[in-house]
């Protein structure tokens, strides 16, 4: 028995629109496919498996509902290439829920009383395991909330020598109570966070949970490079590690 696939939520403002909850698994094996690239009709009818009818009448529905769109190929017009065009919000894991401890009393009296954590960061902590628990990811929307603090944050922190700046962020974050962060900067710069106020609290997954620090720092970057970065989070206390490292690169760098 094949395991349910998450249903995924999409935004999409143009022409009202609006918020597209997709449970069908053709649509959600087309969607997963084309968040990595965009296809030529031919290859995801190849790689679902599915029949060319079956696939149009997914992808049809998928247009009129305003997640996808095409663009006729450049050098063959009769072919179509498909791609997303709206903004993913996230996923429910409809799977069997589980308690677990990050969201039980127990848990969050210790971790006020006991350890006199700052209130709305466990509130936040809190709120996130939650959501986790009920299998909602809400890290894309995490990730652009971060991204428009960092924008925001920029002008603030700001200094065109960068060590200066990052020497501004590192003392933002910790008077800030978000932990401490040093930095190192070669050929990628390397952000290390301790004491990550995203994360520490929250549960054991095995994947990295820093999706509003990633956010914020592509935001901060990519206004100081004046160019896309590329934030990638490859330690996190959510994966068993004591520790928190990001990798930025500026897009302009990036091996193709």
């Amino acid at each position: 028995m094949n395991e349910q696939k998450p249903i995924q939520i999409f935004s999409n403002i143009n022409e009202n629109i609006g918020v597209n909850v997709v449970k069908s698994p053709v649509k959600l094996t087309i969607l997963e496919m084309l968040r990595d690239s965009e296809m030529e009709f031919d290859e995801i009818v190849s790689n679902t498996g599915k029949s060319k009818s079956t696939v149009s009448v997914h992808l049809k529905s998928l247009r009129e509902n305003g997640i996808i769109s095409y663009r006729v190929h450049p050098k063959d017009n009769r072919k179509k290439i498909f791609f997303i065009n709206s903004k993913y919000l996230g996923s429910v894991n409809i799977s069997e829920p589980k308690e677990i401890e990050q969201t039980q009393s127990d848990y969050i009296i210790k971790n006020i009383i006991e350890d006199d954590a700052e209130f709305s960061t466990l509130l936040f902590h809190t709120l996130k395991a939650m959501l986790i628990q009920e299998g909602v990811n809400i890290d894309p929307i995490l990730q652009s909330t971060g991204n428009s603090i960092g924008k925001s944050l920029f002008d603030t922190l700001y200094d065109d020598d960068l060590d200066v700046f990052m020497a501004n962020i590192s003392n933002f974050w910790e008077r800030k109570g978000l932990g401490r962060i040093t930095f190192n900067v070669g050929q990628i710069i390397k952000v290390t966070t301790y004491d990550c106020f995203e994360c520490k609290l929250l549960p054991r997954t095995g994947k990295p949970a820093c999706f509003l620090d990633t956010g914020i720092l592509e935001g901060l970057f990519s206004e100081f490079f004046n160019m896309p970065v590329s934030v990638i989070e490859t330690q996190c206390y959510t994966m068993g590690d004591e520790k928190c490292v990001f990798e930025i690169e500026p897009q302009h760098i990036k091996a193709y």
